[in-house]
């Protein structure tokens, strides 16, 4: 079975191949042919984002997903404008850099991460998410993962995700727990 992904983010590839080894063969949308795609996730929450971006594409599984970063202490952003949240020209370093400004000085430092999966399989649409609940870090840890993955510790750990293994990651994080649900509603 075929599951095209909508994404050409290499990270986010590595780890869905990973936990969905044996079971689906995974194509990047450029290795479907979908390369010249890029969907504007204009939607308010992740679960829009992530139908937006498997609209367009056709095969017979088509997943996106959404992922965002909810801090208590900033009211829950940067939340649905993580990947943006240094700005548009931002990038992950931009990203980290802004959240520990704005963390600075705060006693709560709780926070999660969530992941919205749209998938299209025939002609229905539907969405499975994960959550993984913790903390933020003073400062980054770690040289893995990528995203605010040195920022974040996951609840019951004192590794942040970027000092993990690909492995203990994927068994707690919220992608894993996302894509579990995914699989197990593919009923394979």
């Amino acid at each position: 079975m075929n599951i095209i992904v909508s994404t050409d983010n290499q990270h986010k590839l590595k780890e869905i191949r990973e936990l969905v080894e044996g079971k689906c063969h995974v194509l990047s949308k450029t290795e479907a042919g979908y390369g010249a795609i890029h969907p504007i996730e204009d939607g308010d929450s992740l679960e829009e984002n992530a139908v937006i971006k498997i609209k367009p594409l056709e095969g017979e599984i088509v997943i996106g997903d959404d992922t965002g970063l909810f801090v208590h202490a900033l009211d829950g952003r940067p939340g649905v404008y993580s990947a943006r949240y240094a700005g548009e020209d931002g990038n992950d370093e931009k990203n980290r850099e802004k959240l520990l400004r704005e963390m600075k000085g705060k006693t709560d430092r709780r926070a999660y991460f969530k992941t919205v999966i749209a998938v299209k399989r025939g002609g229905d649409i539907y969405t499975v998410e994960g959550i993984c609940p913790g903390k933020i870090t003073e400062s980054a840890r770690g040289d893995g993962g990528f995203g605010y993955d040195p920022l974040f510790i996951p609840e019951g750990y004192e590794k942040t995700f970027a000092e993990m293994t690909d492995q203990e990651k994927n068994a707690v994080s919220h992608r894993g727990h996302a894509l579990r649900a995914f699989v197990e509603s593919l009923e394979l």
